[in-house]
């Protein structure tokens, strides 16, 4: 299992790069890295400034087409990977839970897609995503087509319900994006007990 790190996002509503917010001490992209590292998977960071990720000993990949979006970031993270399941992942989500992603991870065999569905809610960006899926992601970007749901339709899907998420995280803290200096706040304020 590679983790791919999707870090390619303009930050408009943040104002300055989220994977390097400092939450506890440390740059937020650290956090998630030592995540990947303790579940002993490959790690891609997909991401337009591949000088801020120099020193980590990843590797680092660009958007493979000039169309910026989630879709073209998993497209680009795939084609780099050397596994056929890879774990996909925001470069802003501070409270990630490893035993959730080993299970998420578990599920995968047979599927082209597992995803958290809470309700009519999916979390397209902490899923897991085959590498052979690949040509359906280019159709969909050569259709300026940036919507992840939108190939759902064609594809293996594994929807991981929240009876079985709450087995791991009842808080949902999982899918906790840093979209906002708000978002911010309320991270530096939050239990970073799952973080230990």
């Amino acid at each position: 299992m590679t983790g791919i790190v999707l870090a390619g996002g303009e930050n408009r509503r943040m104002g300055t790069d989220k994977a390097f917010l400092e939450i506890a001490g440390s740059p937020l992209i650290d956090r998630i890295f030592r995540s990947l590292k303790s579940l002993s998977w490959e790690i891609i960071v997909v991401t337009n400034t591949p000088d801020r990720y120099a020193s980590y000993g990843v590797t680092v990949v660009g958007d493979s087409f000039d169309k910026r979006g989630p879709l073209t970031g998993i497209y680009s993270g795939l084609q780099k990977s050397n596994d056929e399941y890879n774990f996909v992942l925001a470069c802003d989500m501070p409270f990630l839970n490893t035993r959730l992603m080993a299970y998420m991870a578990a599920l995968a065999d047979g599927y082209d897609i597992v995803v958290p569905a809470i309700d009519d809610l999916l979390e397209p960006l902490h899923a897991v995503y085959r590498k052979g899926i690949i040509p359906v992601i280019e159709g969909r970007i050569r259709k300026d087509d940036q919507r992840i749901r939108s190939m759902f339709g064609v594809l293996r899907v594994r929807y991981v319900q929240k009876e079985q998420i709450d087995c791991f995280d009842p808080e949902r803290k999982s899918f906790k994006n840093l979209n906002t200096p708000q978002d911010y706040e309320e991270a530096l304020c939050a239990d970073w007990e799952c973080l230990r």
